[in-house]
């Protein structure tokens, strides 16, 4: 009999097998943390229980501005076409909170019903009220770019007088919900108004903890020339730097984000730059998606061990008859205290520790003798997860992203557009220049470096690799991408360069010196047409 348990015994501690991180993170989840929350109350004090949806769901973005930065147009620009209940104008158009979601057919689902779909992560969103779901909405529509991501458009941001105006439901509340469940918080601001109204500051407040996933957007940013740019992103830095209060500096794109013609466009080129930059840090959503749940996984189980302390001590100082409510107020009024007890015994950071003047609000509305003591079981199931399981999770995640990786993670509207073979970024530039073209580009200049060919005492047709070192080290490049400009330029590896390589190891220089970077392997159209025969 004891052997049999014992082999049972041994059968339940071999490790599970996940078919996939979501599915792991969800099995681990409600095994072994799920448990820890509901015995010490986490859901009342920090966030909601985590469904199946929010481990299955697509990378979401959430977008956040005062009214008429161009949040709305910046959805439609990425997408390419409207969507069910858009509205755009410089008035405050966008009312309610807006999940574009892809789907067989155009529509709009209202947010009563959305929160009861099972098959969407809202469902937690019922405790903001009606006041909240009436102001929420779900526009469903066919669209390549909504088949990889979701996208939460938020009400503008009152300023002035506006912003006196009770929107009648917790909206720092539900941008904090949305924050700790998306992918990419996008912080827009209109290059002609970077003032930072009361409400915006609150809403920033709101996500703060959330920094690793934030952008600042400065859009609109055609509509004011290269001088007045440099000083609206000053100035934007400056406001930032007062209210994000983080030592690190924002990364912060520039551009435009619509079809209409650039008023200024001295500064199309920053502005491509920037887009592509932003447009390749939201094509990485998808691959990194099983990475983001992961981490914010183990952020969840490290509060929650916090809050499980800080709960158990609190029931322990509770006195047994007499006295309760004023040990109460004791208690709340010295949590700090309790933190730095907590902090010494258990040795854990400080910065694991919930925000404590928000922890005192809640805690005046629960009864501490209703708290359950501490059982370390409960605790060490969830040390063993973050010690081996989430190890074991770590290790699947190389071999998923590797798999999405082979195709782009997202797909449609303008992020086609980013790759035209003829309009995209950077095309018809550098390496790419003279693609497609009959004449071989390099001929255009091929006399300019005839001159220094004949200087360097060619013999057959050729000058030594001596002698063209001699010479393209005058271009001041770094020795190791003259040898990738010498490797990608001797086409016929003989240790030689005549007439056409040394014409195109200049233009593979001159790519160089203006900011490009060279191709791993030489592309068709750069191979010099007597070459081509052959080669």
């Amino acid at each position: 009999m004891k052997r049999w348990l014992s082999g049972d015994d041994r059968r339940r501690k071999e490790p599970e097998v996940f078919n996939s991180v979501a599915d792991g993170l969800k099995s681990l989840y409600k095994q072994k943390l799920l448990p820890l929350e509901e015995h010490y109350k986490f859901h009342d004090f920090h966030s909601p229980q985590l469904d199946d949806p929010d481990f299955d769901a697509k990378p979401m973005i959430l977008l956040i501005g005062q009214y008429s930065t161009g949040k709305t147009t910046f959805i439609r620009y990425l997408l390419e076409q409207d969507f069910p209940g858009i509205r755009i104008g410089p008035e405050p158009t966008t009312d309610r909170f807006i999940a574009v979601m892809g789907g067989e057919q155009e529509g709009v689902v209202p947010g009563n019903a959305l929160v009861v779909d099972t098959k969407k992560q809202f469902r937690p969103l019922t405790k903001f009220g009606n006041a909240f779901l009436n102001r929420f909405q779900c526009s469903t529509l066919s669209n390549p770019v909504c088949d990889s991501l979701t996208i939460i458009d938020t009400p503008g941001i009152l300023s002035g007088e506006k912003q006196r105006v009770d929107r009648g439901y917790d909206f720092a509340g539900v941008l904090e919900w949305f924050a700790e469940r998306v992918d990419r918080i996008l912080l827009l601001f209109d290059a002609h108004k970077l003032d930072i109204s009361d409400e915006f500051r609150r809403a920033i407040d709101a996500i703060k903890g959330y920094d690793d996933k934030i952008r600042i957007v400065l859009n609109k940013a055609d509509m004011v020339d290269h001088q007045q740019l440099m000083r609206v992103y000053g100035a934007l830095m400056w406001s930032l730097g007062k209210v994000l209060n983080t030592p690190e500096v924002a990364r912060v794109y520039i551009g435009s984000f619509w079809d209409n013609p650039l008023q200024f466009d001295m500064n199309r080129k920053l502005f491509e730059l920037e887009e592509q930059d932003l447009f390749n840090d939201l094509q990485s959503l998808p691959r990194n998606a099983a990475l983001r749940k992961l981490n914010d996984l183990i952020k969840r189980a490290r509060l929650a061990k916090v809050h499980a302390y800080i709960i158990s001590s609190l029931q322990k100082g509770m006195p047994s008859m007499f006295g309760k409510d004023s040990k109460k107020k004791e208690m709340i009024k010295n949590l700090g205290e309790t933190y730095a007890q907590i902090e010494r015994d258990h040795k854990i950071s400080r910065g694991d520790f919930p925000d404590l003047a928000r922890m005192k609000e809640q805690l005046q509305h629960h009864d501490f003798t209703k708290f359950h003591p501490i059982k370390m079981k409960l605790l060490e199931a969830v040390d063993h997860m973050l010690a081996n399981d989430i190890a074991r999770l770590m290790q699947m995640i190389p071999n998923e992203e590797a798999v999405m990786s082979k195709e782009p993670a997202v797909r449609g509207g303008a992020f086609d557009t980013m790759n035209d073979s003829k309009f995209g970024y950077g095309r018809g530039e550098g390496v790419d220049e003279g693609r497609g073209e009959l004449e071989w580009i390099v001929g255009q200049e091929k006399y300019k470096y005839d001159e220094a060919f004949e200087k360097l005492n060619p013999v057959n047709g050729k000058i030594t690799g001596a002698a063209a070192k001699s010479e393209m080290v005058k271009s001041k490049l770094p020795n190791a991408v003259l040898g990738k400009v010498w490797k990608l330029s001797d086409i016929d590896q003989d240790g030689m360069l005549d007439e056409d390589e040394w014409a195109l190891a200049n233009h593979l220089i001159k790519i160089k010196l203006d900011g490009h970077d060279l191709p791993a392997t030489l592309p068709d159209h750069l191979i010099p047409p007597s070459k081509k025969k052959g080669f």
